[in-house]
């Protein structure tokens, strides 16, 4: 059997190993033997010297960027109800930092060639009668159409932090051919948002790029869950493989690791389990 799925679209998130610059990236990379880079804009912005000629270095390493990534002003992930009131776009007080910050990572972007940009978006309120809901679909309506202006980009909004259905309707009233989905069946788990293969079924069409996370859910209400290496948490990952391989997804498959002492062997092991589960596809 033939699949879409390939080892090539594995990649590494790129804070997942807090690198002081490019160097020390291509180090990782090299390490890890993979050419793929979801690069977090923030630290380029902020730092402009230490990640100098970041796209040159990469691209002589032989290393693609095949995403951006960038946060928002004041978030405290400390509680999950600290992030509900802190995470993403929503807060008031802070959107005008955002919206600045959102400027010059599109200006960052289209000089770095790039065509997608993550972000959370913050908690979507269920009720789109919601006080903070049209504000909220304003903002992103704001940021893609900035991007598509500045460098015909795609806002990837990520999941985790509301239903997929929650996140199907948000993308229905934005209406924006240029706002889809970073696909994170962890984040599902981490916020205890529901199944991630029942989610990734319902958000298929809008899925651009998937992250390699792995978790188990909370146990107690209003707690975290907790994040663990990839085959250790509760993701099914042979059914979520498959639903990807059957809607024909050739996007970044990017693995991200936020927790444990030795995040260069956890993405090691992640790298060695995916291709054993994309070679299985293959002879299914």
């Amino acid at each position: 059997m033939t699949t879409t799925l390939s080892p090539r679209q594995l990649g590494l998130c790129s804070w997942s190993t807090h690198p002081s610059g490019p160097a020390d990236l291509i180090d990782r990379l090299r390490e890890l033997k993979l050419t793929n880079v979801q690069l977090a804009l923030d630290p380029v912005r902020k730092a402009p010297d230490a990640w100098r000629d970041v796209k040159p270095q990469l691209a002589e390493a032989g290393i693609t960027i095949v995403a951006g990534m960038f946060g928002a002003t004041g978030e405290d992930y400390s509680t999950p109800q600290t992030v509900r009131a802190t995470g993403g776009l929503v807060p008031d007080r802070h959107w005008p930092t955002n919206w600045a910050n959102a400027q010059a990572n599109a200006a960052l972007a289209r000089d770095l060639g790039l065509r997608l940009v993550s972000s959370h978006a913050g908690f979507i309120p269920e009720d789109p009668d919601a006080p903070t809901y049209a504000n909220l679909v304003d903002r992103i309506r704001q940021i893609a159409d900035l991007f598509a202006e500045t460098f015909q980009g795609t806002l990837l909004l990520e999941t985790g932090q509301e239903t997929a259905d929650t996140l199907t309707g948000f993308l229905k009233t934005v209406d924006r051919d240029n706002v889809g989905v970073n696909f994170d069946p962890a984040n599902m788990l981490l916020y205890g948002m529901g199944d991630p293969v029942t989610a990734l079924r319902k958000l298929m069409p809008h899925v651009r790029q998937v992250h390699i996370k792995d978790a188990k859910a909370p146990t107690e209400p209003d707690t975290w869950g907790q994040e663990m290496a990839i085959g250790e948490g509760e993701v099914d990952w042979p059914s979520f493989l498959t639903v990807l391989e059957e809607n024909d997804f050739d996007g970044p498959l990017v693995i991200e690791r936020e927790a444990g002492s030795d995040r260069v062997g956890d993405v090691r092991t992640a790298i060695r389990f995916i291709h054993a589960q994309i070679e299985e596809l293959a002879h299914a």
